[in-house]
């Protein structure tokens, strides 16, 4: 074998387009599980800065200036108004669980019973709030599918309780119906509610947290889906590319007759 029978160097600085292509896949995934790790994280201390915030900025008029801690530090304190709103809130319930406290409670709602839009308005609030921080009801914790809104096409509802005595019979039919509440996508805080006869309700196995998970990200997280599985199909994705650029950059072996 003579030197002509070699193939052709290449100049070190030419490289083929599918090094460069491998150089791309592989900052592309690192980029993306980058992503990954920090977008959850960003967007969580985010809403938690806003909370605390708009918090603060509801309680501080209501504090003494002479009570503030920005009189006495260079710097206002993030969370103060949240620490003043919880200790009210808790010493609230406190004064409410003994008896002036029930009586002040009583006297107050009856005085809200007599005003005619305030009366409806009180009582159907609380019964929102009784129903979803008392922790002894099922309303709204139990997911089901709905044929909606065309045959053959199934939503996500969460189940409340059935209707009102008054409601019910009103309703078409002798079968019995359940509300229940239809989630919107992206913001499941908004959707449609209806009465649905029970039989046409399926009921799944799915906690409401994930439910909403499922509903915001429009089924691209799945429920049961483990987020270490996807950092490692991320990183299994960035290592193969690493491995098919590296195979790339090595000479094929000159063929010897």
């Amino acid at each position: 074998m003579t030197r002509n029978d070699l193939p052709p160097s290449m100049p070190p600085a030419e490289q083929p387009p599918e090094v460069q292509t491998g150089l791309m896949a592989r900052f592309r995934n690192y980029f993306l599980t980058g992503l990954i790790v920090a977008g959850p994280i960003a967007i969580t201390f985010y809403l938690t800065w806003w909370f605390v915030t708009w918090v603060d900025g509801i309680v501080r008029p209501f504090v003494p200036v002479a009570y503030r801690p920005e009189t006495y530090l260079p710097f206002g304190l993030p969370g103060s108004g949240l620490i003043v709103a919880v200790v009210a809130l808790t010493l609230l319930g406190f004064l409410t669980a003994n008896l002036i406290g029930r009586s002040l409670v009583d006297l107050g709602e009856r005085l809200l019973g007599r005003m005619p839009v305030v009366r409806a308005i009180y009582r159907g609030l609380k019964q929102v709030f009784e129903t979803l921080f008392s922790g002894q009801g099922s309303s709204l914790r139990r997911v089901g599918l709905v044929e909606f809104p065309s045959p053959g096409m199934w939503s996500i509802v969460l189940i409340s309780q059935s209707p009102s005595v008054e409601i019910a019979n009103n309703l078409p039919g002798q079968e019995e119906h359940i509300s229940v509440f239809l989630p919107c996508s992206p913001n499941p805080t908004t959707g449609f509610f209806f009465y649905v006869p029970k039989s046409k309700i399926i009921e799944i196995e799915m906690s409401a947290e994930d439910a909403a998970t499922l509903i915001m990200s429009a089924g691209v997280v799945q429920p049961g889906s483990d987020q270490q599985k996807k950092l490692a199909a991320l990183a299994g994705m960035a290592n193969a590319a690493r491995v098919a650029n590296s195979t790339l950059r090595q000479p094929e072996p000159a063929k010897v007759d």
